[in-house]
């Protein structure tokens, strides 16, 4: 029972926000009682950190599941990015920056997890990239990657960006493109069109 809630509750945080849903909204969406989720969790922060946490590890499954695949560099990149569509569809304010906002220790948390997690996947999509031809063989990949966590993460602050729906996946997407293009060679530029292309089409 508590992994359901774990899974489920971690999906509607990112969709609606950490800040308007409540206990007995969650209560509601799962059709239990508010006493059942109490027995799991002290409160709404215990809750948003274990669901939080909960969701983290399972994106890193699917991301680990992608890559072994054998995409190409671009391409496995752009199969990543379709994980977090369907959950970047907030309306008002970015799911991340209200989880900032309201839960920093959460947030703090995520965030150093994800800092770790998420560099050595770019270094390692990055040393196979250059071993494809699809980038530069001359990038500093420790900075490089670095520079991509920091874009992507950017455009979930709400002091450079006004949401609507969609807009963050959207942002997401110009910012891959935009760091594609910064590192590949001209295959490299090839196959990025090619996936913006399939994007479009889809």
């Amino acid at each position: 029972m508590k992994e359901t809630i774990l899974d489920k509750t971690g999906e509607i945080f990112l969709k609606f926000g950490f800040k308007s849903v409540t206990m007995d909204d969650i209560a509601n969406d799962l059709g239990i009682s508010k006493k059942t989720l109490y027995k799991h969790f002290k409160n709404k922060e215990d809750l948003v950190d274990q669901a939080i946490i909960s969701f983290h590890e399972k994106c890193l499954e699917k991301i680990n599941c992608i890559c072994a695949i054998g995409h190409n560099a671009i391409e496995e990149n752009f199969e990543v990015k379709k994980i977090f569509k369907d959950l970047l569809q907030t309306s008002d304010e970015s799911p991340m920056f209200q989880l900032k906002k309201y839960y920093p220790k959460t947030y703090d948390k995520v965030m150093v997890k994800e800092f770790e997690e998420f560099q050595a996947c770019i270094v390692r999509n990055i040393e196979n990239g250059i071993n494809e031809g699809l980038y530069r063989k001359n990038i500093k990949k420790s900075v490089v990657s670095r520079f991509y966590f920091a874009l992507i993460f950017s455009v979930h602050d709400d002091n450079l960006f006004t949401y609507k729906k969609n807009t963050i996946n959207q942002l997401e997407i110009d910012v891959l493109e935009f760091y594609t293009r910064a590192i590949s060679t001209p295959k490299g530029i090839k196959e990025l069109e090619k996936q913006l292309a399939k994007l479009n089409n889809n």
